[in-house]
């Protein structure tokens, strides 16, 4: 099975230099342990629109996603479950909502370190309720790759790589060697 990854919105030239870095750079051991496929979602409408000081019309965010489709990205997010109290952006969502985010896994603005069993133990439970994929979030980016493999080693205990996607946000400047260790790690198990 592939892996699944969420990129992070980054610049065009930073994932250009990602890429170049994956292709030139690479040793011989670390090509072997990768993915031969990864799944990359667009996830703009969801986590970008929820940022804007407007509430963009349910109208305007199904224009946006078709162009997105248009331009050749085989899967977009859409929207999300969260309170609009706290994100205006995602009041019109539908309850039916399928579920796919574990949030604040590697660490949390409250209680800050989380404990990668606590991680696999929620994302176990989603798995078993029929949760279709799993996507564990470095949601305030904070994470390393050694923390991103250690939470994926407990992880993985528990559900199949094959049921589990990355998201990882680039706070810290932390966003693609997180995610380079998310596709090795993927790929041991």
């Amino acid at each position: 099975m592939p892996a699944r990854l969420l990129l992070p919105r980054l610049p065009l030239i930073a994932a250009t230099a990602f890429h170049r870095a994956l292709a030139t750079n690479t040793s011989v051991a670390v090509a072997h342990s990768l993915p031969e496929q990864v799944k990359i979602v667009e996830v703009g409408p969801r986590d970008g629109l929820q940022n804007e000081k407007v509430i963009v019309p349910a109208d305007v965010k199904i224009q946006l996603i078709n162009l997105l489709s248009e331009a050749g990205l085989s899967v977009v997010e859409a929207t999300s479950f969260v309170s609009p109290k706290w994100v205006p952006q995602m009041a019109d969502q539908k309850e039916g909502l399928r579920l796919r985010y574990v949030s604040c896994v590697l660490g949390c603005p409250y209680e800050g370190n989380v404990l990668p069993i606590k991680v696999a133990e929620a994302t176990k439970k989603l798995y078993s309720m029929g949760c279709y994929e799993i996507s564990l979030g470095d949601t305030i980016g904070i994470g390393t790759p050694g923390s991103m493999r250690e939470m994926l080693t407990a992880v993985i205990k528990e559900v199949p790589v094959s049921a589990l996607a990355v998201h990882c946000h680039d706070t810290y400047g932390q966003a693609l060697v997180n995610i380079f260790a998310a596709l090795q790690a993927s790929n041991f198990f």
